[in-house]
């Protein structure tokens, strides 16, 4: 059962009992399935999701018309209904990007909302769709993208961020030079088919906008994935806002990121199914602190976090006084955000760790729960921050941390895993900072860059972006030096056993199991955390 503080909900509330809620997530990663299954479980409600077969991988796009029609047939006892839309539409996150579906077949997929309203009208839908992202590069793109742009990634994100700021700014005539030269790299087939896929995007959106307008979908987001401040997924994002006019952010909101929204819908559901609206305090490091303009966005990270916290059903406010929990940003003085692969990120303290971490004590101390949004770094946590908690014993006293990917992906992760935590038992809170500190700070930030310098001398043919022959030596390798950091760092818990799975056949995404039986895990921590 999911278990509030029932002295801060309505007596209703009381007697509800454990609730059911469909979840299709945007494809099979760990963290857009199970990772996020797990958090809303361990809460105590009741996830069902599409068997795997039905969601999209790194190489398959999905079955959009087999995710539909398992909805229709699962929905009579649900709750509530978290579904993604480039899952119904495409088939998952990656085919939005790489589909060659007619813009009248996609269109009339978005008539499967409909149909899901018409045969449950009181089933509460909260939706979740992406502006089509703009990768900076051929690095960035990774093999999400179509092949052509590891060629002309570079020309095509310049170019259109050129276009994008002649529209809000103007140019001057060295960039209108510049911006003719770029084109001038890009065959008229390449941009006709990029530009041809997002504008397919774009009208899908404004289709599920009406939707939303007309109380078909009770609530939309649009997430922006990669992005900048000149991009045209930026571009797309001011121009249906404009549509969008009227709507209010009761049912409908555009942001940045997309792999978190999953989680932050279902956290808002839960929340909407008991009448219950936390106070969630924002607060950051010394320096540009919420003026930070993360990597891979195009807003200060301040709205995104008051974004993030309107989603999942909560107020924002900057007291904590009162609040239900403080989500603290930990951002680099600079206001830059960097890679967890730099060098830059080391176990040695910066200018502001030292105060961040003083912060977190002082909260903690005040018995105010702390969920930590770790963006200093891009793709992985920050070592200098997590080797302070570790040095000050305050790794399980958080109630949620997250520093993978982009700083909005953690920041969201963050807030819906804390807002949850607030109602788990400590054993089921812990057990999912575990996951976390595994996943973000011992592989993403330490593992997966050490295992990449060392593909070179594997036999076989792969790289880091697709392992092929190297799938095996890079999960020896990865498993060793995994366990390596539990016996380092967090002997206690005396993990002896690590599997380390890529399931997108790349060093991206792991997907990393420990054989500790989780009671033995929650005795463990008990005797070393009183």
């Amino acid at each position: 059962m999911f278990v509030l503080n029932l002295q801060s909900v309505p007596a209703a509330a009381k007697k509800v009992k454990a609730k059911v809620i469909l979840y299709v997530p945007h494809d099979n990663r760990p963290i857009s399935d199970k990772q996020t299954v797990a958090v809303a479980e361990k809460a105590g409600v009741v996830i069902k999701v599409p068997p795997e077969q039905l969601l999209g991988t790194r190489t398959s796009p999905g079955d959009p018309d087999g995710l539909y029609q398992w909805v229709m047939n699962n929905a009579q006892d649900a709750d509530a209904a978290v579904i993604s839309s480039d899952a119904l539409l495409y088939g998952s996150l990656v085919a939005s990007r790489k589909h060659s579906f007619d813009r009248t077949d996609i269109l009339k997929r978005t008539d499967y909302f409909i149909s899901i309203h018409k045969k449950y009208p009181k089933l509460p839908v909260y939706v979740f769709s992406s502006i089509m992202r703009t990768p900076k590069n051929a690095a960035a793109s990774g093999t999400e993208e179509p092949s052509y742009y590891q060629t002309y990634g570079d020309y095509i994100f310049q170019y259109t961020a050129l276009l994008d700021k002649n529209i809000s700014q103007g140019l001057t005539s060295n960039e209108e030079d510049q911006m003719v030269q770029l084109r001038q790299h890009i065959p008229l087939n390449v941009i006709d088919d990029w530009m041809g896929r997002r504008r397919k995007n774009f009208d899908a959106n404004k289709v599920l906008v009406e939707l939303t307008r007309n109380n078909i979908i009770n609530y939309l987001v649009v997430g922006c994935d990669d992005n900048a401040p000149f991009s045209q997924t930026h571009n797309e994002r001011v121009v249906l806002s404009q549509s969008a006019q009227g709507m209010s952010s009761s049912n409908f909101r555009i942001v940045a990121g997309v792999d978190e929204m999953g989680l932050l819908l279902i956290t808002r559901a839960i929340n909407k199914i008991y009448s219950y609206e936390p106070v969630v305090a924002i607060g950051y490091a010394s320096g540009y602190g919420g003026a930070t303009i993360p990597s891979y966005s195009d807003e200060p990270i301040d709205n995104s976090v008051r974004s993030e916290i309107d989603l999942a059903g909560g107020r924002p406010t900057t007291s904590a006084k009162g609040a239900s929990m403080i989500l603290l940003v930990n951002t680099n003085v600079s206001g830059m955000t960097y890679e967890a692969g730099e060098n830059l990120n080391s176990i040695y303290p910066r200018a502001n760790t030292n105060s961040f971490v003083n912060m977190i004590e002082h909260y903690l101390g005040d018995k105010t729960p702390v969920a930590i949004g770790d963006i200093a770094f891009a793709n992985g946590a920050d070592n200098a921050l997590m080797h302070n908690l570790l040095q000050r014993n305050l790794l399980f006293k958080l109630t949620s941390y997250a520093g993978w990917n982009t700083a909005t992906n953690s920041t969201g992760w963050s807030v819906g895993q804390g807002l949850l935590s607030l109602h788990m038992t400590d054993e089921n809170k812990n057990m999912l900072l575990l996951t976390r500190y595994v996943d973000d700070w011992f592989y993403q930030a330490n593992v997966r860059q050490a295992v990449a310098r060392k593909l070179n001398i594997f036999p076989g043919r792969g790289s880091k972006l697709s392992l092929g022959d190297k799938l095996e030596p890079a999960q020896i390798d990865a498993e060793q030096m995994t366990q390596n950091l539990f016996d380092k760092y967090i002997p206690f818990l005396n993990i002896k056993a690590v599997k380390v799975n890529f399931p997108w056949n790349r060093l991206f995404e792991s997907d990393i199991q420990i054989s500790q039986n989780p009671n033995e895990f929650v005795e463990k921590f008990f005797r070393n955390y009183k």
